[in-house]
């Protein structure tokens, strides 16, 4: 399939063979050591990151490529982003000059960009991404935007073809307390992903956390935690704000019931337990379930990698 962008689960194509190549590579991940030479990647972070800084900066050294690390904020100017400003504050550039700039000095952009909460209709418009792939001229993939975080997503979904029992296991999708206001990015992106593979999925949390539907899909809304978690496969937890109306950003809840511990897990399938890191314990989930044997927390980052790579082969595949 022809990769311009990857931006969703709709730029991968057909599901089943992004998973085949993922594994391919994962059994050889310099196959295509040679794919990326002479070429540049610039990752662009205006967000901190651990895993998807380092998980893609490997990939792209496993394709051969150089790789460009800008930070936004600390290693930059700061950018203005808003069109009609008068610049007179503490942002001397503005990132309309900025992107083509950087565009000039490599071949691939990735951008981290996170919703900021002040503007609903900007933020799931996803202003800044589309700016970096309408004016830098070159191939642009998300390593975590407003409303969603694909990279993320295709590794979990990797990892989930790795550990399945069944043919269509049910996963389930648990909102779990954390004292900040986090974006619905991680979630949103993650139905997107559960659905477009055929997997039951099942999306618990308290009233007032629903999501945007057009990422919800097919999936059942349960608000009794401990009814969704029963005969899970896959218990995936994650925070989220709230999404609808003038709650937007805010926080609702902090109820530590909701907390994955052993009691909801006892009523599962055995389920394996799930999260995007980073993670607050004894907040999002307690020592014992991250701890245990069912935990594939650490697989899942590992995966990054290998989601990566695909996504980075792909592009080059097109240069």
């Amino acid at each position: 399939m022809i990769m311009r962008h990857f931006t969703s689960v709709n730029d991968i194509g057909d599901l089943t063979v992004a998973i085949k190549e993922a594994l391919e590579i994962k059994a050889d991940r310099f196959k295509y050591s040679t794919l990326g030479r002479n070429k540049t990647l610039m990752m662009v972070f205006f967000n901190s990151s651990l895993r998807t800084r380092l998980s893609t900066q490997k990939a792209a050294l496993n394709l051969g490529m150089n790789v460009i690390v800008l930070d936004i904020n600390q290693g930059a100017w700061k950018l203005e982003t808003e069109r009609g400003v008068i610049m007179d504050g503490d942002k001397p550039e503005h990132i309309l000059e900025a992107i083509p700039v950087m565009g000039s000095y490599c071949d691939v952009i990735g951008v981290r960009s996170f919703a900021r909460f002040e503007n609903k209709c900007e933020d799931y418009n996803e202003v800044i991404l589309n700016q970096f792939i309408k004016y830098s001229g070159r191939p642009v993939f998300s390593m975590e935007a407003a409303t969603r975080h694909p990279l993320q997503s295709f590794a979990d979904l990797i990892t989930i073809e790795e550990h399945k029992r069944v043919e269509r296991p049910k996963v389930v999708m648990t909102w779990a307390p954390h004292p900040k206001a986090l974006p619905q990015a991680v979630p949103n992106s993650f139905a997107e992903w559960i659905n477009a593979a055929g997997y039951e999925l099942v999306i618990t949390h308290p009233e007032g956390y629903e999501l945007d539907e057009a990422f919800v899909g097919n999936a059942r809304v349960e608000y009794n935690q401990m009814k969704a978690f029963e005969g899970a496969d896959f218990v995936y937890a994650k925070n989220w704000s709230a999404y609808k109306g003038d709650n937007y950003g805010k926080v609702l809840s902090t109820d530590r019931d909701w907390t994955v511990s052993e009691r909801q897990m006892a009523v599962t399938n055995n389920a394996f337990f799930m999260h995007c890191l980073p993670v607050r314990r004894n907040m999002i989930v307690t020592d014992a379930v991250i701890e245990s044997e069912n935990s594939l927390v650490i697989p899942e980052a590992a995966n990054r990698e290998i989601s990566a790579t695909v996504v980075l082969k792909r592009i080059l595949e097109n240069l």
